[in-house]
């Protein structure tokens, strides 16, 4: 029992395995050949626990492939009598509910356009109310954690126990080279305020393409995530949904033969002895931080009195850049990453103009 909220039991233990949780199949069931045959393919590697397919498939724009439908549910369960490893699809209505658990699907998971409305999520929740199976939930499309928590919530209280969380990235304007933005802060998060909770990555979707699967799957099992989801296919090239994301079964096998997976925990006196004085030192060099910020809004505080004793605006753009500038080239000099050197500053550059604003306004509220 989560000390936070969450009733969770493990999707890893459900299955009988240890993590991490490997997931693979076809983004769309297109045919019954199809998602047998890729079925087969992975089954063949040994190493899939779960497989996948979307029946129902929600498009962008309309006149795209949707999915099979429930005629796809059908080639789902022949792939799982023909390997004997269970199968999941996405849910995104009741009614999707109802088939998958007449047709005998034995995981469920909520998609990323699904968790974005709560009404959503209420729907599945209320038509999974007394049933035992286990759900998965993707993030919503828009980076908003407590959207997320909340899904996960609304199916916790219908009686899902057997809950995890996928990490499949986030839309953005800046997308960089991912088609969804990783944000891996979101998923650290979620596991800081829920640790019994499993997250499991979907390197497909953040990627968008081939060439970054391995690098992302790599960096989600470095963060002790529980698992991975990745799309696979017979003839990626020729996938009637995200072709550019998919890999062949066994191009995914060479994949999961070159990812190391590390411990969470280590029992050798050496090590924890080494990583406790190690850790001694950033406890120590965190405080001297905190000491320094301290007094830096101190400062800020007294350039706020004096400002509004002079009727000076608070925000001051040319001493922004000129902090900005100097600071990027002093951080670059001490081998810190400018993204990282930008956002401390910007950090900091709002908390100064918060404490100035304080003062501005400790002036009016008196003069009132």
């Amino acid at each position: 029992m989560s000390k936070k909220g969450l009733q969770t039991n493990s999707l890893a233990g459900w299955l009988g395995i240890q993590t991490p949780i490997i997931i693979s199949g076809p983004c769309s069931a297109e045919t019954e050949h199809q998602t047998v045959t890729t079925a087969m393919q992975l089954k063949a590697l040994n190493r899939v626990h779960l497989l996948r397919a979307g029946i129902w498939k929600p498009r962008t724009r309309p006149g795209q492939f949707e999915g099979a439908g429930e005629a796809g549910l059908a080639w789902l369960m022949a792939a799982k009598r023909e390997t004997g490893i269970p199968v999941t699809t996405e849910v995104a209505t009741a009614a999707h509910v109802e088939a998958c658990l007449k047709a005998g699907v034995d995981v469920l998971w909520v998609g990323a356009r699904t968790t974005v409305n709560p009404f959503s999520v209420q729907e599945i929740a209320d038509a999974l109310q007394g049933v035992d199976i286990p759900v998965m939930v993707k993030n919503p499309v828009n980076p908003d954690l407590e959207l997320w928590i909340g899904a996960l919530e609304r199916l916790n209280r219908a009686g899902i126990r057997t809950l995890a969380a996928i990490h499949r990235g986030f839309s953005s304007f800046d997308k960089g080279p991912f088609r969804n933005a990783p944000m891996w802060d979101f998923a650290i998060e979620l596991k800081t305020r829920f640790p019994e909770l499993e997250i499991i990555c979907d390197p497909s979707h953040i990627c968008g393409n081939r060439e970054l699967l391995p690098f992302v799957a790599q960096k989600a099992l470095d963060l002790d995530m529980a698992g991975i989801m990745l799309e696979s296919h017979i003839t990626p090239d020729q996938a009637w949904s995200d072709a550019k994301q998919q890999i062949t079964p066994a191009a995914f096998g060479k994949m999961l033969d070159a990812l190391i997976v590390r411990k969470a925990e280590v029992v050798s006196k050496e090590f924890r002895d080494t990583l406790t004085i190690l850790r001694e030192q950033i406890d120590q060099l965190d405080d001297d931080i905190m000491g320094k910020m301290s007094a830096r809004m101190k400062i800020s505080e007294q350039i706020g009195h004096y400002k509004r004793d002079n009727n000076v605006t608070i925000l001051q753009v040319n001493r922004w850049d000129e902090i900005l500038n100097t600071r990027l080239a002093q951080g670059n000099a001490m081998g810190l990453s400018q993204d990282f050197v930008t956002d401390l500053l910007k950090l900091i550059h709002y908390e100064s103009i918060q404490v100035q604003q304080r003062v501005m306004n400790d002036k009016v509220e008196k003069a009132v």
